[in-house]
Order: C-alpha cells, then structure tokens, then sequence
C-alpha cells in the first residue's frame, strides 16, 4: 500500500449505529477513506468486490450470512482486501476459527473499538496482524498449548510417517508416495489423515513447514 495516499476501507455491519460512530472516529482521525459500507453480508460482498478495498471491517455476527462465511467468500472475490473482523463475542474459538480458517487478519471486540480501530485498521492495511487486547491473552494460551501439543505428537511419529511427510513436502502426489513405498493410495491416503490429526497440519505448505523444521528434507 502506498503510505502516501489514505487507507480505503469498507465497513460491513448490521448496527447503523455503529456504522456512524466508526465512520466519524475514522473521518476525524484522517488517514481514511470509507469506501463504502453495508448493513448485511451479501451487499457489504458487492461493495467490497467493486471497491477493493484495502481494509474490510466485517461483523461477526449479522442475520443471512454471518462473518465468518461473509470472510471466506470476501476471500475469494475480493483477494486483494485484508479482512478485520469486528465482534462482541471474546470468546477465543471465535477468534481462532476467523483468524484461522475465515484467513482474516485481524479480530477487534465491539467495546475496544472506540480506542482500537484506527490502530487495528492500520495494522492489518500494512500485513500485520492484529487481536483485540479484551482476547489477545487467551488466545496465545491456547496457540502455544496447541503448538506444545503438535510438539510432543511430533516425537510418536513412526518411521512410516517420517517417510511420508518427507514425500508429501517434497511435492510427491499420493499415487507417487504410493509406488516409491511400495504400499497403496488408500494407504497413504489413511497415513495423511492420521497426521493431519496428530499434528495438526491441514494443508502441504503446513507439511512443508513442518518438515523443514524437523529436519525431514533439506532447503536446496
């Protein structure tokens, strides 16, 4: 984002309220332009798409489709915009699940976005993340008790699954890790779903960090 220019942003919540009280906080502060906003998720989707946005202020909590649905389809039809999820709930799976697989950017609670928002807004514009203060304690509580967690099913892996991880991150399709075994997809197949579980790892670039980590393959 050019530094020179304002911080465009959408602003997606049922609350017109509310709407109005962050969009005086933004024009007051300077720095912002509001390029739109929504009362629901499906219109809140159009304005975003036709804006693109730098920055997405996205309720949680709306009637038709909730945030975190609305984020993962902003996602896709509106890639270039960073998702800044504005909620009343501080409880952590909620910002564990919008942080993590609605991929936002950051997760601000209603009651410190008076005191918050610019500085949230500004965060995520520059590819940081940002988690409200109300939640930020528990949340890391529970990333490294899940972090510690991966570490000690890391240390059960069988010679088998070393191997399998290793092939996985080396690109290898299934069929591939199939033959260089000498064992079937189905196999290999059953083998990735047990480390997904057991470490945590849904998707290969997770596998490939994982594996580099743990010394299983080598950085060329």
């Amino acid at each position: 984002m050019n530094p020179a220019r304002p911080i465009r942003v959408v602003l997606i919540d049922d609350h017109r309220m509310l709407r109005e009280a962050l969009r005086a906080v933004m024009e007051k502060e300077g720095g912002f332009e509001l390029v739109g906003e929504a009362g629901d998720a499906p219109e809140g989707i159009g304005v975003a798409v036709r804006a693109r946005p730098d920055v997405i202020v996205l309720d949680v909590a709306m009637q038709g489709i909730a945030g975190i649905e609305a984020a993962h389809r902003l996602r896709k039809e509106a890639p270039g915009s960073r998702i800044l999820m504005l909620s009343q709930y501080d409880d952590r799976e909620y910002v564990l699940e919008a942080l993590g697989e609605a991929g936002a950017a950051g997760y601000l609670i209603k009651s410190d976005a008076a005191a918050e928002l610019l500085g949230a807004i500004r965060a995520v514009a520059a590819g940081k993340r940002y988690i409200s203060p109300a939640v930020a304690p528990a949340v890391l509580e529970k990333l490294q008790r899940s972090g510690r967690k991966a570490e000690r099913n890391s240390q059960s892996l069988t010679r088998r699954e070393r191997e399998i991880v290793r092939l996985i991150a080396q690109g290898l399709a299934v069929k591939q890790i199939a033959e260089r075994l000498g064992i079937s997809p189905k196999t290999v197949q059953v083998h990735r779903t047990n480390l997904a579980a057991k470490l945590r790892l849904g998707s290969t670039a997770a596998i490939v960090r994982y594996a580099i980590k743990h010394k299983l393959m080598k950085l060329e």
